[in-house]
């Protein structure tokens, strides 16, 4: 099997959510099911509420729903999104 480049948009549930906190938990999320290499953005949505674009490697043998699945479960998380999944190479 290969690797998958994941990118996720995460959206907190108001603007004041801390988002570096939101970040390591969500780093520490993905390592511990399997991802690596987690990098962030942000992404301005609307009267100061930012989403997190999450970017990391993923094993394609994991079924990734299983991280979708512990992402919606934190609290400061209203939504996520998988925007695109496509084989690395190189």
């Amino acid at each position: 099997m290969g690797i998958a480049a994941v990118k996720i948009k995460i959206f907190p549930t108001s603007p004041d959510v801390d988002l570096e906190e939101l970040k390591k938990t969500i780093k520490s999320l993905v390592e511990r099911t399997g991802g690596k290499n987690c990098s962030f953005e942000q992404e301005p949505i609307a009267f100061g509420l930012e989403a997190i674009i999450a970017l990391f490697a993923w094993p394609e043998e994991i079924e990734l729903q299983e991280l979708e699945d512990s992402l919606n479960e934190i609290e400061e998380v209203s939504s996520i999104q998988v925007v695109d999944m496509r084989r690395a190479f190189g």
